[in-house]
């Protein structure tokens, strides 16, 4: 009985399977022949859009950016000519057929460089950095597409570091960049370089806007010493290298925010901290040198530095007050002639002697001056030659207005030598210096009679280098020039004294390379001896 029952149950269950398997219940036609099968087209797989935000969407605007922009941007290569005097080889005895071993007299060399640049109109005008092509004797501009032109500089300002170079391209083939307003420009936003990083042609990177404001001290021309300085630049952390300079920094619309131009690097190459001069200044100075040649920028003819605590205390001014303190007025300056004073006293602030009293300028035009560098911006931002502005001053104390109406800025005579250009024609040491004067050793805290060369500085890999010379660090304001000081100054040769530039030139002109010399410094105050073995210029190629 019980095995009935369980057979049963196993049916049972197989049939409730059964109901429960697919097609239950329905007709199966028998086994023959396979069914014909029709056959379906799958549907096509289409990607979605990239989200705004995501990584996908970077990538399609920085590749629509590139695609935009890239054919502005140019590659620019310069030779220039150096003529230099090889010393005299006599003929060897008993063999007057070979004649002198080296040609005599001035032999020529050449030194090449590259750089960047962008079209700025249909005419054929590029934008590139001053000191790209300052003194080149053959510019060779390359397009994206591999057209290569000549070029020829038609302005320049080496104040800005700005240049202009003409070529001869149709106009169907040139691509102008459009600009954006600097001024609005914000700390973190998108930057994108364009340009030619170690002759590497339209290398593209991108980073962020890093800060906003800064002033880059520019060197006049190729010569050292005190200069002005660019304000409004902005830093970025975009990789930016040599061969960079003269390209474009972009915003997230592919337009102009500056013309990237230098990087602060211990190694020249880059180190996350590049400046670009903003678009705002390329606006005002590019239409002037395409017209004239040359911009003039405004001038008050002060040397200040920015008030500070200590500095307010010793003038009996609030401790929170601040401004531009005048140390010296430029005689017969915009500022002289409107009655400025400079600093008449001096006082010992942490063991330097300080000139104090003044005129603190603490507006211009009614805007704020907090510093030095607020009024230098200002000046260069807002102001043209010929203009009136009104400045606010503290005067022992008291408030007062005075008006002065703005010149050109004085081109700098040949009062500072290039150390650079002199030694590379002898012995090698590897160092650009200027003259001490006595506002850039009292900026230094140091007595004003001192006399010397300050570096500003040091070639890599040179003698100076391998000795351990210290270039200069530290940006001050002097005669109302940016400069930077801090470094070695070099006060004798071999125990000869050297007051000047032109001393530190003439001395190393009497050695040879290879030669070892002793180099008596300033350092930080204290006076040391450093060996240096001098060593041949850098290579040229013919």
């Amino acid at each position: 009985m019980k095995r009935y029952m369980l057979i049963a149950v196993l049916v049972t269950i197989c049939l409730l399977l059964a109901a429960c398997s697919p097609g239950a219940g329905l007709a199966r036609p028998a086994i023959s022949a396979p069914a014909a099968t029709a056959t379906i087209p799958a549907a096509p797989v289409i990607s979605p859009a990239p989200a705004p935000g995501t990584l996908a969407a970077l990538e399609g605007a920085l590749e629509q950016i590139y695609d935009r922009v890239n054919p502005s941007v140019v590659n620019i290569r310069v030779v220039q000519k150096e003529e230099v005097a090889l010393p005299s080889i006599p003929e060897i005895p008993g063999f007057p057929f070979f004649g002198p071993l080296v040609p005599q007299g001035p032999q020529e060399f050449y030194q090449r460089g590259l750089g960047s640049g962008f079209v700025w109109d249909k005419q054929g005008h590029i934008v590139t950095n001053n000191h790209v092509v300052e003194g080149a004797d053959k510019i060779t501009v390359t397009f994206y597409d591999g057209t290569t032109v000549a070029g020829t500089v038609v302005g320049a300002d080496p104040d800005s570091d700005l240049a202009v170079v003409k070529v001869d391209v149709p106009a169907d083939r040139l691509h102008p960049v459009i600009l954006a307003d600097s001024t609005k420009v914000k700390v973190g936003q998108l930057a994108i370089a364009i340009g030619n990083p170690f002759g590497l042609e339209g290398t593209m990177t991108h980073g962020i806007v890093s800060a906003v404001g800064r002033l880059l001290p520019v060197q006049r021309g190729n010569t050292p010493g005190p200069s002005f300085s660019i304000p409004d630049v902005i830093q970025t952390d975009a990789p930016i290298n040599p061969g960079n300079s003269g390209g474009v920094l972009l915003d997230d619309q592919g337009r102009v925010i500056g013309v990237t131009s230098a990087i602060e690097s211990p190694v020249r190459a880059n180190a996350g901290i590049g400046f670009a001069i903003p678009s705002a200044i390329v606006q005002k100075v590019v239409p002037a040198l395409i017209e004239t040649g040359h911009y003039e920028h405004a001038w008050l003819g002060i040397s200040g530095i920015t008030l500070s605590p200590d500095l307010a205390k010793a003038m009996d001014l609030s401790a929170d007050q601040r401004g531009a303190l005048v140390i010296d007025v430029v005689p017969d300056s915009p500022a002289d002639k409107a009655g400025l004073r400079g600093s008449d006293r001096q006082v010992e602030i942490e063991g330097q002697q300080v000139r104090v009293g003044g005129d603190v300028i603490v507006a211009i035009d009614r805007q704020p001056v907090k510093g030095i560098d607020d009024l230098v911006t200002y000046l260069t931002r807002n102001t043209d030659v010929g203009q009136t502005v009104t400045l606010t001053v503290l005067r022992n104390g008291k408030e007062e207005t005075v008006k002065v109406k703005l010149a050109a800025r004085p081109e700098r005579g040949p009062q500072e030598a290039v150390v650079k250009r002199v030694i590379e024609k002898g012995a090698w040491l590897g160092i650009e210096g200027v003259t001490l004067t006595p506002e850039i050793a009292q900026a230094m805290g140091l007595p004003e009679d001192q006399q010397g060369v300050l570096i500003e500085r040091v070639a890599m890999g040179s003698p100076a280098d391998k000795a351990g010379l210290r270039g200069s660090y530290k940006p001050t304001t002097i005669e109302g020039q940016r400069m930077l000081v801090g470094g070695d100054v070099i006060i004798a040769v071999d125990d000869q004294p050297v007051t000047q530039v032109e001393d530190l030139a003439a001395l190393l002109k009497q050695r040879k390379p290879g030669q070892k010399v002793t180099v008596t410094l300033l350092r930080d105050g204290k006076r040391i001896q450093v060996p240096v073995t001098l060593d041949e210029p850098p290579a040229t190629e013919p």
